[in-house]
Order: C-alpha cells, then sequence, then structure tokens
C-alpha cells in the first residue's frame, strides 16, 4: 500500500438535543460504506464521526430537566456512540465539541484569524432563530417573519459581535468551485453553491454574548464562539491540527465531507474560507444527500412517524437496513421510507436474487464435486460472456462508488447476480450432472463461484456480515472486506484450490407478508399509531366535546402535494369561506371521486404545515383495522355548507 494514498472521509457532528434518527443513520452509513471501499482500494482511511454539544438550545433543555449542559451532553452522546455498533460502524474517531482537545484548537484557530485581522469586533442587528441559532436574512425569511428551516418567529437582535470576514475570500472560493466542479456534489447542489456565491457573502458574526454554553472568546470571554464556527473545527481538531501535523499533512489534503442538504452552506460557503484563511486546502469533496420522508409525510414526533435506527436493525438486521437506506434512493435525492417496501426488497432482492444464488451454487458444488471448487479444462461462449458481464459489473460499480452513486453500484453488482442466475438455467448444470458431462459442469460451477466471488467482494461496503458470509459458504479464508481491488482477478486463486464450505446458513430468510402485516398491526398499537377496536380513548365530558367545531364542507378542488406519496390539498368550502386542507387521501381516492363530495370537517384545528403546504383543518374518515381503505363522514341530506355538527 503506498503511504500516498489517504482519503479523509467525516459525518457532520450530530446535535445532541434529539435522539438518533433515520437521517443520523443515513448518513454514517454511506460515510461507513466509502470508508470501508476506499480501504479495499489500497488507502489508509480516517472515519471521522461525533457530536455538536454546544449552544443555546443545548443549555434550555438541560435547565428544563434540572441539570448541568455537561450532564445532559453526556447522557445524550452516549446514544449516539451506542448507534455505531449497532449499524456495524468503522469509525476511527468520535469527537465531541466539549472535549478539552477541541475546545484548545478553536481558540487557537479564533486567535490566529484575529491576529491576521481576518476576525473583527463589531455590532450585529437583525432578525434571529432561537431554536435553530441562527440569525436570517431578510431575503431568507419564511412567511410572516419566521423562520425557514424550522417555521419559527423569528426575534429581532442587536448584540455585540466579532465577525469574520467571508466576503475577503469569496473570488478565491469561487474560482477553487470553477476549477473544481466535483468539489460539491450532486451537481444541483454545486449549481446552489455557485448561484450563492456570485449573489455576493457577508461578514459572518461568530460569537454571541447572551448564552454561556460554549467555549470563550481567548481574552474576552464576555462573548461565546459561535456554535456553528466552533463545530466546524471539529474536522481540524480530529485531523490532527497542532497535535499532530503528520497526520494533518497527511489526510487533510483529501478531505471529504458527507450531510444532509440543509447544512451545505455552512459546509460550502464559510467552512471552506475558514480553512483558506488558515492556508490549508478546502475539502477536496463536499456531497449532500436529500431528506426522507414517511410514507409521504415529513417526519415528526408529535406525528410518532419517526424511523428508529435501533428498532430497524432489532427487526430486520443492520446489513438489510444499510442496504435498504442505500439501494432505495439515488444518495443525492430525497426519499421516502416504507417499512413494507424494506420488506419486500430484503424478500425479492436479499432473499430471492442473491440468498438463492448462493444456495443453489454450494448445493451442487457439494452433490457433484463433493465441495471441491472445480479447476474448468474449457470454456463455453456462454462461460465466457459470463466472465465478461463480472468485468463490466466491477468497471461500472468501481466508477459510481467513487461518485457516491451508491444505488447505481448495487445495480451493477445486482446486475451480475441476476446474470449468474440466468446463467444457471440457461447451462441447467443439473441436467449436466446427471449426463456425466465433467468438462461443461466443471466450467459452470467454477463461473458460478467466481461470480459470487466478486459478488461477495462488491457488497461488502455495504453489508459486511453478508459479505463475509458468502465468502465463507464458498469456502475461502479471511474476509473480503481486507482483500484490495487491484490484486482481484476473475478465475485467481480460486480454480482448484479451496473447498466450498458445507454450511447451508440461509443468508436472509423469506419474509411472510401476511404474517408481517399482522406484527407491524400490533406494533403500531403499541406505539399508538393505530387505536385497537378493543380498546377506547379516556373519557370526556360535555365540555370538552363542546370545545371542537364540526361543520360540513364541500370538496372543490383536489391537487398533489409535490413528493408526497399519500397526500392530497384540499379546497374546501363552508359556505363562508374557502379553506385549504391536507389529508391521506391518496392511496384510497382519486381526485375525481373526492371533487364535490361533502364531508365534515373540524373547523377550530390549530393550522399546521404538511409537506411545506399549511392546512386549516381535518375531514373526518372511519377506518377498521383489518379491513383496507377508508370511509369519509359526510351529512346523510343535502343540507346547507358550514352547517354546524353536533
Amino acid at each position: 500500500m503506498s503511504d500516498s494514498k489517504h482519503f479523509y472521509i467525516t459525518t457532520p457532528i450530530y446535535y445532541v438535543n434529539d435522539v438518533p434518527h433515520i437521517g443520523h443513520a443515513y448518513t454514517t452509513i454511506g460515510a461507513d460504506v466509502m470508508s470501508r471501499y476506499k480501504r479495499m482500494d489500497g488507502y489508509k482511511v480516517f472515519f471521522l464521526t461525533g457530536t455538536d454539544e454546544h449552544g443555546q438550545k443545548i443549555y434550555e433543555s438541560a435547565k428544563a430537566k434540572g441539570m448541568t449542559a455537561q450532564e445532559l451532553t453526556d447522557e445524550m452522546a452516549e446514544n449516539f456512540k451506542r448507534l455505531l455498533p449497532v449499524l456495524n460502524i468503522s469509525n476511527d474517531d468520535f469527537i465531541r465539541t466539549t472535549e478539552k482537545r477541541h475546545e484548545r484548537v478553536v481558540q487557537s484557530i479564533f486567535s490566529k484569524l484575529m491576529d491576521q485581522g481576518d476576525i473583527y469586533k463589531g455590532t450585529y442587528k437583525g432578525l434571529y432563530c432561537v431554536p435553530c441559532e441562527t440569525y436570517v436574512p431578510e431575503s431568507s425569511m419564511g412567511e410572516n417573519n419566521t423562520c425557514p428551516d424550522c417555521g419559527r418567529p423569528l426575534v429581532e437582535m442587536e448584540e455585540e459581535s466579532y465577525f469574520f470576514k467571508t466576503s475577503r475570500y469569496a473570488d478565491r472560493l469561487l474560482k477553487y468551485y470553477e476549477d473544481n466542479p466535483k468539489a460539491i456534489m450532486p451537481k444541483t447542489r454545486y449549481n446552489e453553491i455557485v448561484s450563492f456565491i456570485k449573489s455576493g457573502l457577508r461578514d459572518q458574526s461568530v460569537s454571541r454574548t447572551s448564552i454561556s454554553w460554549g467555549i470563550p472568546v481567548p481574552g474576552d470571554e464576555k462573548h461565546v464562539i459561535y456554535v456553528w464556527f466552533d463545530a466546524l473545527i471539529n474536522y481540524l481538531t480530529a485531523c490532527g491540527y497542532e497535535d499532530d501535523p503528520e497526520k494533518l499533512a497527511a489526510f487533510w489534503p483529501n478531505a471529504h465531507h458527507l450531510m444532509a442538504k440543509d447544512i451545505i452552506r455552512f459546509h460550502c460557503v464559510i467552512w471552506p474560507i475558514m480553512v483558506m484563511a488558515l492556508g490549508l486546502n478546502p475539502p477536496v469533496g463536499v456531497f449532500s444527500h436529500g431528506w426522507w420522508t414517511m410514507e409521504g409525510e415529513k417526519m415528526s414526533k408529535s406525528k410518532g412517524n419517526v424511523v428508529d435506527p435501533f428498532e430497524m436493525v432489532d427487526l430486520y438486521g443492520a446489513d438489510a437496513f444499510r442496504y435498504f437506506l442505500l439501494r432505495q434512493v439515488p444518495f443525492g435525492m430525497d426519499g421516502d421510507f416504507s417499512e413494507a417496501a424494506m420488506a419486500q426488497r430484503i424478500n425479492s432482492d436479499l432473499a430471492n436474487d442473491l440468498g438463492n444464488l448462493l444456495s443453489r451454487t454450494v448445493s451442487m458444488v457439494l452433490k457433484y464435486r463433493d465441495g471441491i471448487v472445480p479447476s474448468p479444462s474449457d470454456l463455453s461462449p456462454l462461460d465466457i460472456e459470463l466472465s465478461e458481464v463480472a468485468r463490466k459489473a466491477l468497471d461500472t460499480y468501481r466508477e459510481k462508488m467513487d461518485d457516491f452513486t451508491f444505488d447505481e453500484a448495487l445495480k451493477a453488482a445486482w446486475g451480475l447476480i441476476g446474470r449468474a442466475n440466468k446463467y444457471i438455467d440457461e447451462t441447467m448444470p443439473w441436467k449436466l450432472g446427471n449426463e456425466g458431462s465433467k468438462e461443461p459442469l466443471d466450467a459452470v460451477l467454477w463461473g458460478l463461484v467466481e461470480s459470487l466471488k466478486l459478488v461477495s467482494m462488491m457488497i461488502s461496503p455495504f453489508m459486511p456480515e453478508t459479505g463475509h458470509r458468502v465468502w465463507s459458504q464458498l469456502g475461502f479464508c479471511g474476509d473480503p472486506a481486507n482483500l484490495q481491488w487491484e490484486h482481484y482477478r476473475w478465475g485467481e486463486p480460486t480454480a482448484g484450490m479451496l473447498s466450498v464450505c458445507r454450511s447451508k446458513d440461509v443468508l436472509f430468510p423469506r419474509i411472510d407478508m401476511k404474517e408481517w402485516e399482522e406484527s407491524k398491526k400490533k406494533r403500531d398499537i403499541a406505539k399508538g399509531k393505530v387505536v385497537d377496536p378493543g380498546e377506547h380513548e379516556p373519557q370526556i365530558t360535555i365540555d370538552d366535546f363542546a370545545k371542537i367545531e364540526l361543520r360540513v364542507a364541500q370538496i372543490v378542488k383536489v391537487e398533489e402535494v409535490p413528493r408526497a406519496r399519500r397526500l392530497y390539498k384540499l379546497e374546501i368550502d363552508l359556505g363562508y369561506e374557502r379553506r385549504t386542507i391536507v389529508s391521506s387521501l391518496k392511496e384510497d381516492f382519486t381526485a375525481e371521486e373526492l371533487e364535490g363530495h361533502k364531508i365534515v370537517v373540524v373547523a377550530n384545528l390549530k393550522p399546521a404545515k404538511m409537506c411545506g403546504v399549511q392546512s386549516d383543518g381535518m375531514l373526518l374518515a372511519a377506518s377498521l383495522p383489518g379491513h383496507d381503505g377508508l370511509s369519509l363522514l359526510a351529512p346523510f341530506e343535502d343540507i346547507p355548507l358550514g352547517s354546524r355538527v353536533h
């Protein structure tokens, strides 16, 4: 392995004022897959993840719980650490921004930038989002002076602040991106950032005086370094800035960051300017992936539809969960999570395609050659074609992996799996075995083992345990994760050298979908997502019921909600006014079936946003567990719109 081949990859550091969810798992798995792939490509890899632990939200949460901020962060950071072995993550370091090593580096960098005139003191006045801990320019505000990210009201603040001269480096950063079009991926994010830089950069506030939970500004301790400025520096702290110059010199020139798309401006504008000001190269690559919805709806705790990665791994295994997340959706795009879709993909891709190929191959080598992989004396055109399909699959796989196009890389692997399964049907080795056709049968069995050998290497970064299990059932020693692509050759050194293991363990047992549906229903009832027909809500008084304003309305227009699988945007007429409500009806009704339909709505429900559309009310519908579909509640007679329902 050449010492010149180094690769540094990071996840963002995750804010600890929450529990790990699918978004955290998605980024971390993506970084882990790339780390494992690069190790197989002969690189020395440094893979970093960690937690972001300063800021006003942490301080307020700790105070509400009667804890110190440090006590709360100690507790919450453990949740993120605990997730790593559950997901089989191979990180090399885990950094916390409350660690002394980080505080020391942050203050050193702040002092250096101040000494060279890149940080200066001034006064900041603007609209501020407390939950997001960020100032929001007027051009980016949501409706009614709200935060564009969380939708909460902004407050006007004015305070003394230190500023970072972002504007000084704008032209230099723009040239860097124009010279390196793959520095930001996917392309849509590149275009977004370049356009943002061209619109003009303002100097950034980098300190606060109104909070205390953070790293003090050196020499001016009434100021606390802004949480995002502190957080970004973690990538240098862990890479040896100040403490290990050899490590920094080896890994920083090939630094890559993975994250969700909502934080790319910090990582693609402010952060590269910070490192430029320090005399370092900007990150070589920033890849931003999309967001996950849950069956068409935005995930939220209040809806109870947040995907828990601990639960998914417990139910389906880490490898299946890892595979589904990176196969289901192109890595740079938004995705919709469906547990049913995951169960179906386990059955089709993992049990049927991969599992059956391995089972059939191992069984035939055991039956016809006593478990010894034969060495073919001659190859037919079909045998040669299989090797060519494998060569092209590997070329495509490597090209797609280098671009973080994980779903396409997996498609390349499954293209080879599909061709190998078809190869069995075309060559009919059971017929060759019965006929005693030794040479043709040797070639077929050898080709199948070679295909699975390559497949086990290709899937190893995604499904480390499965790759090893396939490798072991083929009778090979060691682990495919420890091999390197440059040493791989079709047919070497398999033929006539190694035995096929006699284990016939099923890789992925098929999921009985009827049993799965019953199990899912019970879990949903236990979580309160579905009401058990045998259970009732707590009793209420007539006064409680009187607070609900039910009225007759009519649906006058139906539109689909972009990127939402289950939602319709309904315009309803209440007689005295028209409103918009959003409802999960798309799977049960067409737009034509709904338009003109009279319904009963809750008219005094507080407005709520669903997938970016404000809903002012809620319609009533009946459903019965165990039965498909919904039935809308409607008046029996033709009564005026807006009539109260008592």
